[in-house]
């Protein structure tokens, strides 16, 4: 299990998959680190962004069976909360809130 120390990941090489800060809004979506460069981190999201970063902006990937998230319902960009009810790689299944299952991946996906 990854540990985190003042809100940075200890996980900071290429390849691991971790949480960023996406543009700094709060919100911490999933991806895997494509570059570090001192205390900058290029992480390529999920969902195809790509964001460099101060290592602050990242903490260990820590989604799991059970975790709250939020997710874009269908897609079609609207936000609502639920929790994991089935994680494989990048394929997710969600409970939302309100009764509603849904088979997603995680670039639809974040965590505040």
């Amino acid at each position: 299990m990854l540990s985190v120390g003042a809100g940075a990941a200890s996980a900071q090489t290429t390849g691991d998959w971790v949480l960023g800060n996406y543009k700094g809004a709060g919100y911490w979506f999933p991806g895997v680190i494509d570059k570090v460069s001192g205390e900058k981190i290029t992480i390529r999201y999920d969902d195809g962004d790509r964001e460099t970063v101060s290592r602050g902006d990242i903490r260990p990937y820590d989604w799991m069976i059970g975790s709250k998230v939020e997710c874009n319902f269908k897609n079609a960009g609207e936000w609502y909360p639920g929790r994991i009810a089935s994680l494989a790689g990048e394929k997710i299944g969600i409970a939302y809130d309100d009764g509603d299952k849904e088979n997603t991946r995680t670039g639809r996906c974040r965590a505040k």
